[in-house]
């Protein structure tokens, strides 16, 4: 599969600067790179972005991750690899990325005081732009049919 267009984020190149900006205030957050990389693939996995799936389970193992934490990622509530913090960053990912798949509040309480728990309010701050930075990136590479494994340069 070939892409439709080069990234817009590449054509445009204050959009990768601003992209950038984003990345280096998230890892000032105080959140571990694995737990970063954990939020990155469980939105990827629940968009379906092919390219970010990839890049994400590259990045998590270069962060240091586990085949069986990646492997049963999807299924993180039922395994039992995952921390009370872990898991409360995964409810608070899948919660953000499905905002209109919810009645009521997109983020519920129970979720969001978990992740209160958990997690100072710059910790907060750095997995809550990743999670949107993460669904960013998953929609133009939806729309661009960016290829698992493609470069960007």
């Amino acid at each position: 599969m070939q892409a439709r267009m080069k990234n817009p984020a590449m054509v445009l190149p204050d959009a990768m600067k601003g992209i950038q900006n984003l990345y280096k205030a998230m890892h000032q957050g105080g959140v571990p790179q694995q737990l970063l990389e954990l939020v990155h693939l469980r939105a990827s996995q629940i968009n379906g972005c092919s390219a970010c799936v990839y890049a994400g389970v590259q990045g998590a193992r270069k962060a240091g991750e586990t085949d069986d934490r990646l492997a049963t990622l999807a299924a993180w509530r039922e395994t039992p690899f995952f921390n009370d913090a872990e898991r409360a960053a995964l409810a608070l990912t899948e919660a953000a990325t499905r905002l209109a798949d919810r009645s009521g509040d997109a983020v519920p309480d129970d979720i969001w005081d978990a992740a209160a728990d958990n997690f100072d309010e710059r910790q907060i701050s750095a997995i809550i732009l990743m999670v949107a930075v993460t669904n960013l990136f998953n929609r133009i590479n939806a729309t661009i049919k960016e290829p698992a494994g493609a470069s960007w340069t």
